[in-house]
C-alpha cells in the first residue's frame, strides 16, 4: 500500500465550546492545529485540512482547505467524504484522518494503522475506541463503486445525514430522481 494522504478534520461548529475554531486555540508555542500538523505531516504523503466557512483563516498553514460537500455541518463523516474525494483527485489509495483538537495522538499512528490494515481488501482501521475522538482517527480506503458509496451512505444515514443519501444511486453515489431506501441496520 502506498503511503496515505492525511486529512485533518476541523469542520465542526464547536458548539460545546461556544463556537469558533477549536484547532486555533493556543497550545504551548503554537495551536492545537499546528500540533496536529506537526505530528501527522511526517507520517503521510501529503496533508489537507477539512474546514467549513472562510478558508482564508487557515491560509498561513499552506494546506489545501476542503469544505464538506454535504451542507449543514453533517459531522466528521462529511469531512471524511471530502477528504476521500480530494485524495482520489490526487491519485491516492487511502487517507488517514485526525481531528484538529487531538494533538497528542501517537507519533507512529500511521504505521500502526497501516500494520492493522495489512492484507485487507478494503483497508479500514481505527485506534481502540477509548475516547469519543477515536472515531475521528483512522485509515480509510479510496475504494470505488458500490463498496465506497454504500458504506459512506449507510454511515451518514445512521449519523442523521439522510439528506445526502436521499436521491442517490447506491452504487455510484450519483443523484437520481427516486429516493433510496434507508440502509438496513443489520
Amino acid at each position: 500500500m502506498k503511503q496515505p494522504l492525511g486529512v485533518i478534520l476541523a469542520g465542526g461548529q464547536a458548539t460545546r465550546m461556544g463556537g469558533g475554531d477549536k484547532g486555533l486555540l493556543p497550545l504551548g508555542q503554537g495551536t492545537l492545529l499546528s500540533s496536529v500538523i506537526d505530528r501527522l505531516e511526517p507520517q503521510v504523503a501529503g496533508l489537507a485540512l477539512n474546514a467549513n466557512g472562510d478558508a482564508a483563516r487557515f491560509a498561513d498553514l499552506g494546506l489545501p482547505v476542503l469544505a464538506d460537500s454535504i451542507e449543514g455541518f453533517a459531522g466528521p463523516l462529511a469531512g471524511v467524504l471530502a477528504g476521500l474525494d480530494w485524495a482520489a483527485e490526487q491519485g491516492a489509495e487511502s487517507i488517514v484522518t485526525a481531528a484538529a483538537d487531538t494533538p497528542f495522538f501517537p507519533c507512529d499512528l500511521v504505521p500502526r494503522l497501516l500494520l492493522a490494515a495489512d492484507g485487507m481488501a478494503h483497508p479500514l482501521a481505527s485506534p481502540p475506541r477509548r475516547t469519543r475522538n477515536a472515531a475521528r482517527r483512522g485509515i480509510r480506503p479510496l475504494a470505488s463503486g458500490p463498496w465506497r458509496c454504500a458504506t459512506i451512505c449507510a454511515a451518514l444515514w445512521r449519523a442523521g445525514c439522510a439528506r445526502w443519501c436521499s436521491g442517490r444511486n447506491a452504487t455510484t453515489g450519483a443523484r437520481h430522481s427516486s429516493p433510496m431506501r434507508r440502509p438496513s441496520s443489520t
